[in-house]
């Protein structure tokens, strides 16, 4: 073989070496592990951390936040990664004792103000090696609600000690002009006045509570908003006579609701009854209906004692009164705006205002209106029908 030919297959010889290591390299190197698709479970946990509705604070036992979400801030739990002095304290405790520590967390005087909660309370316990656990909540809501649950039970007291007491009077009064027939019918003409005011506000009261949730509320049905304002102008009748007062309305409009009849009466009642109570006698209240925007708009409107701009809004409260003594007088609760509020917002719906002072007030109920449907063609009923213009 000549020196060429040796030189040949000494290369060949040496390719397929190299080939050979390298498919045995491959087949004896250590695999590394394949990455898994998707989230990982710490990928998981930080984000439910990070989205977390609590404010998450985790300390060292130095006291020196490790780890917090964006939460702990809102609630004012970590300041410029910092965390709240009452809660660095629980966490002191906590390491002393092994136990779960309760801390109220809610800002200080100083400290409240624009969309700050204003009720924050947390539980501290002990995590793993000395590392502090801090879930904090905003109870806000709870704490408003139940301030707002003391208040209603306040004003229910007072409001109906006031008839109870004076019924109590009124019958000594009775018992000790017992022999006297003309102070007899005068005091028990006032006995009726109390007991009526004293029904009416137990009433007003079932209902607002019903509004408010203490019952399921009717199923709504399509309802005429022509059959609502004359039932309503019925019952308001007697008491716009009574003080020379007329109740002019525009024509009849077809309008439809989805909605509950009952309700509705009543909301327009009660607004129909406080626009007599605050006008003059003589004056007059008119009712108006219109669509606009797919909302069926029913508007009172009386030329009364107005009120005023800082007023407006706390009309609707509960025993809030704009002129104490006029509703006294008119036996009013200071509940019929409330519930016409109520009313409002369970029709999906709203109640709005607009008034002068020395001028006059337009409330305004605001309830969407039910889906237009095809007019149905009109059947002739022939020699029998009856119809005609009455």
């Amino acid at each position: 073989m000549t020196t060429t030919g040796y030189l040949a297959v000494s290369i060949g010889v040496a390719l397929i070496g190299v080939i050979a290591a390298f498919f045995v390299g491959r087949l004896t190197a250590p695999r590394h592990p394949k990455q898994p698709d998707g989230l990982t479970v710490g990928d998981l946990i930080q984000r439910i951390v990070q989205d977390s509705h609590n404010g998450i604070v985790v300390l060292n036992h130095f006291g020196d936040v490790v780890l917090h979400n964006p939460r702990a801030e809102q609630l004012g739990v970590v300041r410029n990664n910092r965390v709240d002095d009452r809660a660095r304290k629980a966490a002191e405790a906590v390491l002393n004792s092994d136990e779960v520590v309760y801390v109220d967390l809610s800002p200080l005087e100083g400290q409240r103000g624009g969309r700050q909660p204003e009720a924050v309370h947390a539980e501290v316990r002990q995590l793993i090696d000395d590392f502090i656990f801090i879930d904090a909540t905003d109870e806000s809501e709870s704490v408003r609600l139940e301030k707002t649950r003391r208040d209603f039970v306040a004003n229910v007291s007072h409001e109906l000690k006031t008839p109870v007491g004076a019924l109590a009077l009124l019958a000594e009064a009775v018992l000790d002009a017992s022999d006297d027939q003309d102070e007899v019918r005068r005091f028990s003409a006032k006995i009726m006045q109390e007991a009526t005011r004293l029904g009416t506000l137990v009433t007003e009261l079932i209902a607002l509570s019903r509004l408010q949730g203490a019952e399921k509320l009717p199923e709504l049905s399509d309802t005429e908003i022509d059959v609502v304002i004359n039932e309503a102008l019925s019952r308001s009748k007697l008491a716009a006579e009574s003080v020379d007062i007329s109740i002019t309305t525009d024509e009849p409009s077809g309008y439809v609701v989805p909605g509950d009849r009952s309700l509705l009466v009543t909301a327009l009642t009660n607004l129909l009854d406080n626009a007599v109570a605050y006008s003059p006698p003589g004056s007059p209240v008119s009712v108006s209906r219109r669509l606009v925007d797919g909302h069926v708009e029913i508007a009172v409107t009386d030329r009364g004692i107005g009120i005023a701009e800082d007023q407006q809004q706390r009309v609707f409260e509960r025993f809030y009164r704009v002129d104490k003594a006029r509703s006294r007088a008119t036996g009013g609760t200071g509940l019929g705006l409330a519930i016409v509020k109520h009313v409002a917002a369970n029709h999906g719906g709203e109640v709005k205002l607009w008034s002068l002072p020395g001028t006059g007030s337009t409330f305004t109920l605001r309830l969407p209106a039910a889906a237009a449907e095809p007019n149905p063609t009109p059947v002739h009923t022939g020699a029998g029908d009856t119809g005609g213009e009455l």
